[in-house]
């Protein structure tokens, strides 16, 4: 016979056994799910609709035909131009109807003429490829003559705040164009006298030389190229930085020119106002130099659209297509040589928006989508973008100029089918993975693409 011996059992052991108890019952129950945000998307339209680029088209060395073969190969939209140059109207029609690429058109350097330029620019709206008018082109480096009266540069610049004024309401006048956006002039930072310049519409205790109430655009208008002289040197978050609307930008931005003016320090708008200012880059870019390869010119680029669409640009152009042939100093910013050889720019830029095109009409409404970044890595950043047939496009870039980070994008859920594209290496599938609410990415210098498919259950 076995003999037990009793068990006594004090208030101390009694606790200590439900304690392990507990533990033991934590053990089998299945871990909380995370919570994982909804994130607003943007149509993929939008986006590519916002990558630009400038170009004489059939001028300064620039051939008609390989122009054109140029935007389609790359999948720019838009072309940043002008009556400069004498650009036959004709030309801007003959290459809208072979690519749909449409044209902010401008009085550019030097120009006043606002009869000549809504008169092209009717007959290129009339054709459908219209997309804006611009103000002149740096009155900084150009100056002007406008009624009988030169400023810009070093002089006034009351004569460029009225040529402002007058293409706006011009513009605004006219049948059949008024509804088209006027973007302001560049580089009016460098005003010499507090014209108002710095402004969309002159408000209330503005103290400038035009009135209170003065329309001067739509739309700010910068040149915020990614390296700058203030900023030398290439640095982590580079495009990143470079978009930022507010007073943190290190380049020539949005708050040099419609904040605190960088020539005479004219008050603008506040750092809150320029957060959701209407505001496009007729100008951006860095030239092939010391510390600038190819592939570096070229990541940056593709960083750049994608950072100037996130933090709110609505539209980019590049400087430029194809390099200069028929001046100095400008010989190596183009996504094309001379020769019409594509660089890297441009092969990494067909890639991506290959990748992204859509091939119906755009969503009316994009969808959210549940999803975060685990690692909260400062030049790791996203952006997510549905196409018409509801799947979506999370691209996820890194901005580190040295090493890699891995990153892991968390969704709601396990998701039916991811694909991951590189654009620095091709068009095609890297990698599919299926049933899972995790992927892990290695995110240096450039963006990675995922097509998100249908989430299970």
């Amino acid at each position: 016979m076995i003999k037990f011996k009793r068990l006594l059992v004090t208030g101390t052991s009694l606790s200590l056994i439900m304690l392990v108890i507990a533990v033991a019952a934590a053990r089998q129950r299945p871990a909380p799910v995370k919570k994982v945000p909804f994130v607003e998307a943007a149509r993929v339209g939008d986006f590519l609709a916002s990558i630009g680029v400038n170009s004489s088209i059939s001028k300064r060395g620039e051939d008609l035909q390989k122009t054109s073969e140029a935007l389609i190969y790359t999948g720019i939209s838009w072309i940043r131009a002008g009556y400069e140059g004498d650009v036959p109207t004709a030309d801007f029609i003959t290459l809208h109807r072979q690519t749909g690429v449409k044209f902010s058109y401008g009085l550019l350097s030097g120009g006043a003429n606002i009869p000549k330029l809504l008169s092209g620019g009717r007959k290129i709206a009339e054709a459908g490829g219209l997309l804006a008018f611009e103000g002149p082109n740096e009155p900084n480096n150009w100056g002007i003559g406008y009624k009988g009266e030169r400023g810009g540069r070093d002089q006034t610049w009351l004569p460029v705040a009225k040529l402002q004024r007058d293409l706006y309401a011009a513009v605004k006048a006219a049948p059949g164009l008024k509804k088209y956006p006027v973007w302001s002039l560049s580089e009016n930072g460098a005003q010499t006298d507090n014209t108002g310049l710095q402004f969309l519409e002159i408000p209330e205790g503005a103290k400038t030389l035009l009135p209170v109430g003065t329309r001067l655009a739509d739309f700010a208008n910068c040149h915020n190229y990614i390296v700058h002289p203030g900023w030398p040197g290439l640095h982590d978050n580079q495009t990143w930085i470079a978009a930022a609307p507010g007073f943190d930008s290190k380049v020539d931005g949005l708050s040099g020119n419609y904040g605190t003016t960088w020539a005479k320090k004219f008050e603008g708008y506040t750092a809150a106002q320029l957060q959701t200012l209407p505001r496009v880059t007729t100008e951006t870019g860095l030239t092939i130099g010391p510390g600038v390869t190819e592939t570096r010119h070229a990541t940056l680029l593709l960083n750049m659209y994608l950072a100037q669409f996130k933090r709110g640009w609505s539209f980019t152009a590049v400087y430029l297509l194809r390099d200069r042939s028929d001046e100095a100093g400008n010989q190596q910013f183009g996504f094309y040589r001379p020769d019409y050889t594509p660089r890297a720019a441009a092969i990494y830029l067909h890639n991506m928006t290959t990748i992204l095109k859509d091939k119906a009409d755009p969503v009316r409404r994009p969808e959210p989508l549940a999803y975060s970044l685990q690692e909260r890595i400062p030049t790791v950043h996203d952006l997510l973008l549905q196409k018409s047939d509801g799947k979506h496009y999370l691209i996820v870039w890194g901005e580190k100029l040295n090493g890699s980070d891995i990153v892991t994008v968390l969704f709601n859920g396990k998701q039916r089918q991811l694909k991951v594209y590189d654009p620095t290496i091709g068009t095609q599938v890297l990698q599919t993975v299926r049933n899972t609410a995790t992927i892990q990415l290695e995110l240096s210098d450039h963006p990675l693409i995922i097509e998100v498919g249908s989430r299970n259950g």
